[in-house]
């Protein structure tokens, strides 16, 4: 019998903006007006979803909303009420407004030409990323992240997911926003514990993709504690930058393969969010995560002891905590395999190659790991072994 193969191919381009700003819901600000004007002549339909806790941290905000709109009629049309997502990990754990995203869709007549205005923080961006994605098979989204983890990371990419069954991001697309708006007043919202969890992924991107940043990172972390503004700004614009750029020439945006750089530290973070019921902010998992990493790094010689310990002193000085009591009952190869499975069958963890340079590894040694996981708990309950000497550490050196 004849076998009959026809072989599709194409491809698609993707181009969006990520802008930096301030007040863009003042009346005369010209930054969501250009963004709509990029889709042709309104007015445009737009629907609005609000983060809870960005909602009482800025009660004002849906009002504010409602004069820029009036300000601006010519180019918007409000659908209706903003949307309330409940902020954290809740809104992907339980994701009941998500179903009400739908249903909103659908009674306000939603189209694919429409567009979903979302202000909040990472978890609400990843729960109405993924409604807004699958709604229609899409609906134009327009990210309006409203912390500092968002702005650097989760707000700029292409990933939307909820968790299901205990699982982090299990279900999930990949789907471009329309355009990101990164207006920093809403920072002000913040409180210090949200303000300095986002820091965490600068680091990441900075030990795997630029030793000057780390550098900026180490140098001015006192500033980053104290959030001085300058400091604040230039460390989520180029954690931003970082992030856009191996997305768009990395050569995998849609993850096809199993190497994830940008996923440096969070095969242990997705594990500690899950364990504790998300009582631990992404950013605080992803520094321990780091940690851990990096103290593998450095008994495996592809960091330096100088290199660890700057490390160290930079997490520890922001002010993270470096140890969680719940990492105790995380069973490391059972993570690592759940990790290798969410990657897509073949484990591969970035780990740096000095500063500012990754390397990936097909092969972690658990047993090494769950003794760095042992040092790890020491660093964190001993402040003269964490400044000062590195090598009270009694492993022995990986030959």
């Amino acid at each position: 019998m004849a076998v009959t193969v026809l072989r599709q191919q194409f491809e698609v381009s993707y181009e969006y903006p990520v802008v930096f700003a301030r007040d863009v819901f003042a009346a005369d600000s010209p930054v969501l007006r250009e963004v709509l004007e990029a889709a042709g002549e309104g007015p445009h339909r737009v629907m609005t979803v609000i983060d809870s806790g960005l909602l009482e941290a800025a009660p004002g905000l849906p009002a504010r909303i409602r004069q820029w709109a009036q300000a601006n009629a010519d180019r918007v049309s409000l659908t209706g009420e903003p949307l309330i997502f409940q902020g954290g990990e809740v809104c992907k754990t339980a994701p009941l407004e998500v179903q009400q995203f739908y249903d909103r869709i659908a009674d306000e007549a939603i189209c694919r030409h429409s567009f979903v205005l979302v202000l909040g923080g990472g978890a609400v961006q990843d729960a109405a990323g993924f409604a807004a994605a699958t709604a229609h098979r899409g609906v134009k989204l327009i990210r309006m992240p409203s912390t500092v983890l968002s702005q650097n990371d989760a707000g700029v990419g292409v990933k939307n997911a909820i968790n299901h069954g205990k699982r982090k991001n299990f279900v999930g697309t990949f789907a471009p926003p329309f355009a990101v708006v990164n207006d920093l007043n809403l920072l002000a919202t913040l409180s210090p514990r949200d303000l300095r969890a986002g820091m965490a992924e600068a680091v990441k991107v900075a030990m795997i993709k630029d030793a000057h940043f780390f550098d900026f990172l180490h140098g001015e972390r006192k500033a980053l504690a104290a959030f001085e503004e300058d400091a604040m700004r230039y460390m989520i614009e180029r954690c931003a930058a970082l992030h856009l750029a191996h997305i768009g020439s990395g050569g995998d945006p849609f993850e096809q393969g199993s190497a994830r750089p940008l996923d440096f530290g969070h095969w242990l973070a997705h594990k500690l969010e899950e364990v504790t019921f998300g009582s631990v902010r992404h950013g605080e998992a992803v520094a321990i995560g780091i940690m851990l990493d990096s103290l593998y790094s450095w008994r495996m010689n592809l960091i330096s002891g100088d290199e660890m310990h700057a490390v160290t002193e930079l997490f520890r000085d922001l002010g993270f905590g470096l140890f969680h009591y719940e990492l105790n009952k995380i069973d490391i190869s059972r993570a690592l395999d759940e990790f290798r499975e969410h990657l897509g069958g073949q484990l591969c963890i970035t780990l740096p190659d000095g500063i500012g340079r990754g390397r990936e590894h097909n092969r972690i040694d658990a047993g090494l790991m769950a003794e760095c996981l042992k040092d790890l708990q020491r660093l964190a309950a001993d402040r003269e072994i964490n400044l000062t000497n590195l090598d009270q550490l009694e492993l022995p050196l990986a030959v």
